[in-house]
């Protein structure tokens, strides 16, 4: 029992040294070692700051099947990227930070809460709301908008280590 909790003390401290966060949002909850969400239903999204962190980090870390790479191709390639409309939140224009969240939040749900398009559409649709609650423009990444907060119009940034909020 000893070395179970040192492992987990080690763990935190690891994940507390690399900036990452362990449990990101009160959206998921602990079962093991992986935050999940409940299968049927929509993420809720509370605290940006930590979500969008924990959400850059799948886009980078979590590998889709064939299947799961055609929805998520299927379903972001029919969203305007809210950051510049005149691309899809498949490819955007670049890869910036809220490209980065959105992908991640896709990976996620597709993986370890098996999404179906439906769910996936509205769980990125719901993202972009909380982000913003005034809305976009699509044309931020045109007009100075990569270094501004999410809830500004912007991007929140170009570089996942430093998150514009």
């Amino acid at each position: 029992m000893r070395d179970i909790r040192r492992f987990h003390g080690m763990r935190s401290r690891l994940a507390a040294a690399l900036g990452v966060a362990v449990i990101a949002s009160a959206a998921f909850t602990v079962q093991g070692d992986t935050a999940v969400m409940p299968k049927t239903k929509i993420p809720v999204f509370k605290d940006v700051q930590a979500q969008a962190k924990e959400f850059i980090g799948y886009s980078d870390s979590i590998l889709l099947t064939p299947e799961q790479e055609k929805i998520k191709e299927e379903v972001l390639s029919s969203i305007p990227a809210p950051c510049c409309k005149k691309f899809s939140a498949l490819t955007c224009c670049c890869a910036c930070n809220m490209a980065k969240t959105t992908w991640g939040l896709t990976n996620v749900m597709l993986t370890r809460h098996g999404a179906d398009a439906k769910q996936l559409r509205a769980a990125v649709q719901e993202w972009f709301r909380v982000i913003n609650p005034g809305g976009f423009t699509g044309d931020a990444c045109f007009k100075g908008g990569c270094g501004r907060p999410f809830a500004k119009n912007g991007c929140g940034g170009m570089d996942k280590d430093r998150l514009v909020f």
